[in-house]
C-alpha cells in the first residue's frame, strides 16, 4: 500500500445509487482511499493506481449493453495482478453465480442486500489480515 493508513479501495458498480451508497458508508470509515467506477472498462484502465482491494459487481451492463461483465473484469484484473483482491457483488443468491466467480478467483461473494455493507467489511478485514499473516510466514521462512 502506498499509504499505510488508508487501504485504496475501487467499488465498480453499473447501479449509480448502490455504488453511491457504498462509497458512502466507506467514506465514514476513514482507512479508505475511494474511486468509483460505472464499467469495468474504466476499472481496467486505473488498474496501474495499484488498488489494494475492488469491489466489483457481477453484472455490469446497466449503463452500456455492450460493457464487459464483471467476470470478464474479473479475469483481466487478475491477467494484470493475481494478487489483487475482488470481491465480487450481485443481487443473484445463487449458488452457481457464486461457484462462476470463485473459479474466476475472486476473493468473495457477497449478495446485495441490507447487510452486504457489514459482510464486505468483515471480508475486508480477513484478506488483510491474512496478507499480514502470509507476509510474517514469508518472513519466518526465508530464514529457515
Amino acid at each position: 500500500m502506498k499509504n499505510e493508513s488508508k487501504i485504496k479501495l475501487f467499488l465498480v458498480d453499473d447501479d449509480a445509487v448502490f455504488l453511491k451508497s457504498l462509497e458512502i458508508q466507506f467514506l465514514n470509515h476513514s482507512d479508505f482511499e475511494i474511486e468509483t467506477f460505472a464499467t469495468g472498462e474504466l476499472c481496467i484502465e486505473k488498474l496501474h493506481q495499484n488498488p489494494d482491494i475492488i469491489i466489483l459487481d457481477f453484472h455490469l451492463d446497466g449503463i452500456d449493453k455492450k460493457a464487459i461483465n464483471g467476470i470478464e473484469t474479473l479475469d483481466a484484473i487478475k491477467q494484470f495482478d493475481s494478487e489483487i483482491p475482488v470481491i465480487m457483488l450481485s443481487c443473484q443468491d445463487k449458488i452457481e453465480v457464486a461457484v462462476q466467480c470463485m473459479h474466476h478467483k475472486a476473493t468473495d461473494y457477497v449478495v446485495k442486500s441490507e447487510t452486504a455493507f457489514v459482510r464486505l467489511q468483515k471480508i475486508i478485514s480477513a484478506v488483510f489480515q491474512f496478507n499480514k499473516m502470509k507476509k510474517e510466514l514469508n518472513w519466518y521462512m526465508d530464514r529457515m
